[in-house]
């Protein structure tokens, strides 16, 4: 459907929105599957067959018949309906319904469909089952024309090699699964603490995870040994983020003075249905047994996803989707068999050498004149002919691709590479689209400290001994103002807030900048403790070292720990943090504590992320502010150098972020609050008008600096990049990260070069946002696309071809904030639209979709683990690999391949001419004229050719 430039029929003809995917769906789905699956229900009450039953009697029994092919669907599929459940707290035997097992199955097969599958998965192509045909004949005494193992010899090796090949991976998926699956955890009882395998934990069971110990299922967190009520989780095999998240318990377990106690109340949570978004949950806790019963809305911070690891404390939480249901497993895609285009090319090939089989037998019984039994001389002279397919063709090509396969692995340029799917190594040099993961992958996703703008004057990594200077003086020259027992101090602090006119120093406006950075974060100090230490909530922080060598900062964003780490080195050290205080300790060893009042977390729609604090020494009350350069321009004071700046930044491949302030008196900052409260115990749009409120302080605030970060990119990620675009292959960026941060990455990486325009698909949510953000991306001519994981979501909903066919004429794609299904989704549409051979390569579980769907899947074995390595068809140490991976191997193993076909085909179509001649010759008789030994002997010749030829 061609996109309209107007708006037209787009005003009140709703109907349409759904009717044309799925009348799309529906051409797409007529098949066989379809059919067996309620298509034929769909064909007999169409118009052609609604009129067959005449009377009541044909009626009823078409009705009959129709409640009966139903309810054995039904039964076939076995697909259960996923339900919002309710979970007590200790209680399995509560559950209103069965749920499935907390195991983890990875194996394709099982002892009763091992060997039927791996058959059927050979047989399926027609080169196989033209062998297998062939060989069945020769038990035929009328047909046979040479001995046995000429014809078994050969498929009989090829199938137990496959056989083996098969059963020794899937006994690896078996022992990878077991592990996993027996793992022992603690699950609190009315007895105490009993030792269970994870895949024994049910829905409604209390289980304890230790620290870094692995998160057997979706839990909601109860209770946690931490004073502060909250721990850390480490989610980078569920959402690819090496960045620790926080998480905080239910206040009112958490509350509980002992353990035990979590079975002398009668409590439930109230889970909505499993979903696939790993993001978002909606639940609520509620506790019947206390006068009035309390209930507690849950949230994504109070939830405990599966395959998540506890990176500090011990915490309790109440299992509520297990196995199937959890989050990481409804995010994984089953594995495919995965078949290369050359296997699918040899396969058309055959059938095409089969008519000309065919054809050339039916001219020998016609040159024979239809004398006697000349049907069984027919298939005999098709048997004598079937060197023009030669069945040694697969056994050299399995052959020659276990060699290319250890010929990678043995490559000294390119360590530590393993091969474990050896049936593709051709497909590594017929890749069009190169889909590629960023966190870990393209970058360290290690930040550092480039660049501090104040306006007047910049600061790089050479000058910051310079800021350092000015922070010493600022808290050391002025005893009295460091101290905060002078009360004279407070006016001229005032003065500098309140009166813009007032020209200050550089020293006063660096001061004020680096106070800034290190109040305005969501960063936490976490200091490790001693060997052997665990325990309950009072005893949770005895005997831990609150150094600076054993401080750590963990943080939602590496951003914001790298601006934490720059103020440790230029002397303004956090050294404490919990929900209501942070201390930060200055260059002269004093501890200034401020009160947190407010916190307002960083957002995709609101790209800026805010703090309100209280001095303890002075009682001031400032609001800082940090975000993006587009949405603080509007908010911070007329300014003229910081959009110059922001671009120069940009252009160097820095990260920016716009930092102001606010001075609050006490008047402003309580009607702020009850305004802010109210607005939160709204039941409708309550979103809306939090940050209605919110936006009511964002006015005329004081511009105070402007920050560069650089994310550290890979080792020769540039080159490689550029080595893979001039071989004429397209690169697609597909991140769970901020689409800002997409951006500035693929700016640094060149995965967008700095020539080619960006453009950046505003937010749609309905069809005909969409249509009109396709309609202006269609004006755009060889420009980069960016869009949000949100927005692509609607577009393929009501436009997939036409968002396919514009995104794949653009030099580079940035899909941001995607969700593992998603990027499997996108790698799906590429095969399905352009027909073309996709490669995708990441470094997390959260790849491992993207990687098993694509035709070609590489993994880096890297600090995010190995599970993206494991599930891969290739698995490489650095990403720099993939150069030679691709430009060297896969070109040579595909022009190999390719050799050895057409060198073995060729072959059998000179033998089939020379028996042709010679059936002519011995007046057309159907006998042979090689013998078994010499045919058997010259198979596997070809392939010594084909690894030294080319």
């Amino acid at each position: 459907m061609p996109l309209m430039m107007s708006e037209e029929g787009f005003e009140n003809d709703e109907s349409d929105y759904h009717t044309l995917p799925r009348a799309r769906a529906m051409r797409r789905r007529r098949g066989l599957g379809w059919f067996i699956c309620g298509g034929w229900k769909f064909l007999c009450t169409s118009s052609n067959c609604t009129p067959i039953p005449k009377d009541r009697h044909g009626s009823i029994k078409c009705n009959l018949i129709i409640c009966c092919c139903d309810w054995l669907i039904n039964v076939c599929q076995r697909k259960r309906e996923l339900r919002a459940r309710t979970v007590w707290l200790g209680h399995p035997e509560k559950c209103e319904e069965k749920h499935p097992r907390n195991s983890i199955k990875n194996q394709k097969y099982n002892v009763f469909t091992f060997l039927p599958g791996v058959l059927y998965e050979q047989f399926k192509f027609f080169l196989n089952l033209y062998f297998l045909v062939v060989s069945c004949s020769q038990f035929v005494p009328a047909l046979k024309i040479g001995y046995l193992y000429t014809y078994w010899a050969p498929l009989g090796f090829v199938l137990a090699v496959t056989i083996m090949r098969e059963a020794m991976d899937e006994f690896r998926r078996f022992q990878r699964d077991k592990e996993v699956n027996s793992q022992l955890y603690s699950k609190l009882t009315v007895r105490g603490k009993v030792q269970v395998q994870s895949s024994d934990i049910q829905v409604g069971d209390l289980i304890i995870v230790e620290k870094n110990q692995r998160i057997p299922s979706d839990m909601v967190f109860l209770r946690t040994s931490e004073k502060a009520g909250s721990c850390f989780i480490r989610t980078d095999q569920l959402d690819g983020e090496t960045d620790w998240k926080l998480r905080v318990a239910v206040s009112c377990t958490q509350r509980l003075p002992a353990l035990g106690d979590l079975f002398s109340i009668s409590a439930y949570v109230h889970a909505q249905k499993p979903q696939l978004d790993i993001h978002s949950f909606e639940g609520t806790f509620t506790r019947e047994d206390s006068d009035p019963p309390i209930h507690e809305s849950l949230s994504i911070e109070n939830t405990l996803w599966a395959s998540t690891v506890v990176a500090s404390g011990t915490v309790i939480g109440v299992v509520i989707y297990t196995g199937k249901e959890t989050r990481s497993v409804m995010n994984t895609s089953n594995p495919k068999n995965k078949v290369g285009l050359l296997d699918l090319e040899l396969n058309q090939l055959t059938k095409a050498l089969f008519l000309a089989l065919v054809a050339l037998s039916v001219v020998m019984v016609t040159l024979q004149g239809f004398v006697g039994p000349w049907y069984r001389n027919f298939f005999r002279f098709l048997l004598l002919f079937s060197y023009i397919i030669p069945i040694s063709l697969r056994v050299n090509l399995d052959m020659g691709k276990a060699a290319y396969g250890w010929m990678m692995m043995r490559d000294e340029n390119i360590p530590g590479t393993v091969v474990r799917t050896s049936t593709i190594p051709e497909e590594l040099g017929r890749l069009v689209y190169l889909l590629t993961d960023k966190t870990g992958t393209l970058t360290q996703n290690e930040m550092v400290f480039k660049r501090l703008h104040l306006g007047t004057v910049s600061y790089g990594t050479d000058t910051m001994d310079e800021i350092q200077s000015h922070v010493r003086s600022s808290y050391t020259q002025p005893h009295s103002q460091a101290s905060g027992n002078n009360t004279s101090s407070t006016p001229p602090r005032k003065a500098h807030s309140s009166g813009p006119k007032v020209r200050k120093s550089v020293s006063s406006r660096v001061h004020e900048a680096v106070t800034a950075i290190a109040l305005c974060h969501n960063v936490t100090p976490v200091y490790e403790s001693r060997a052997g230490v665990t325990g309950e909530t009072e005893y949770a922080e005895v005997d831990q070292d609150f150094s600076d060598e054993n401080r750590t900062y963990q943080a939602s964003s590496p951003d914001e720990v790298a601006l934490v780490q720059w103020t440790e080195s230029v002397g303004l050290t956090l050294v404490n943090r919990d929900l209501t205080s942070m201390q930060l300790r200055t260059p002269g060893g004093q501890i200034l504590t401020y009160c947190v009042l407010q916190m307002f977390p960083f957002t995709s729609e609101g790209k800026r992320m805010g703090i309100i604090v209280r001095d303890e020494s002075t009682a001031e009350i400032t609001f800082y502010m940090k975000g993006a350069d587009a949405v603080m321009s509007t908010i911070v004071q007329y300014n003229d150098w910081l959009e110059e700046e922001c671009g120069n930044m940009a252009r160097e491949g820095l990260r920016t972020l716009v930092v102001a302030k606010r001075a609050l008196t006490e008047e402003q900052y309580q009607d702020f609050e009850s305004r802010y409260m109210q607005a939160k115990l709204s039941v409708h749009d309550r979103a809306l008008k939090v940050a209605a409120v919110v936006e009511s302080l964002e006015r005329e605030m004081q511009l105070l600096c402007l920050t560069g970060v650089e994310d550290r990119l890979q080792a020769d990620v540039r080159p490689t990049l550029e080595m893979l675009r001039n071989a004429g292959i397209k690169i697609w960026m597909l991140t769970g990260d901020k689409l800002e941060t997409a951006t500035c990455i693929a700016k640094s990486s060149h995965l967008v070069s700095r020539a080619q325009d960006i453009h950046v698909f505003r937010p749609v949510a309905s069809r005909g946002e969409a249509h009109l953000e396709l309609n202006a991306f269609r004006r755009k001519h060889d420009c980069a696309l960016v869009i949000s994981g949100d927005s692509l979501e609607v577009c393929l909903r009501y436009y997939e071809h036409e968002l396919v066919e514009l995104a794949c004429q653009c030099p580079a794609v940035v899909c941001c904030r995607c969700s593992p299904t998603q990027k499997a989704h996108i790698v799906k549409l590429l095969q399905q639209h352009t027909r073309k051979r996709t490669c995708a390569i990441g470094d997390g579980g959260n790849d491992v979709s993207m990687i098993q769907a694509a035709d070609c899947g590489i993994g880096i074995e890297g600090k995010e683990g190995k599970a993206a390595s494991l599930a891969a068809d290739f698995s490489i140490t650095q990403f720099k690999h993939i150069g030679r991976l691709l430009m060297v191997h896969g070109r040579s193993s595909y022009k190999r391949s390719a050799a050895l076909g057409q060198f073995v085909m060729h072959r059998g179509l000179i033998i089939s001419t020379m028996q042709a001649v010679f059936s002519s010759v011995c007046y057309f008789a159907s006998v042979p004229l090689y013998q078994g030994f010499l045919m058997v002997g010259a198979g596997p010749c070809p392939l010594r050719h084909s690894l030294s030829g080319c």
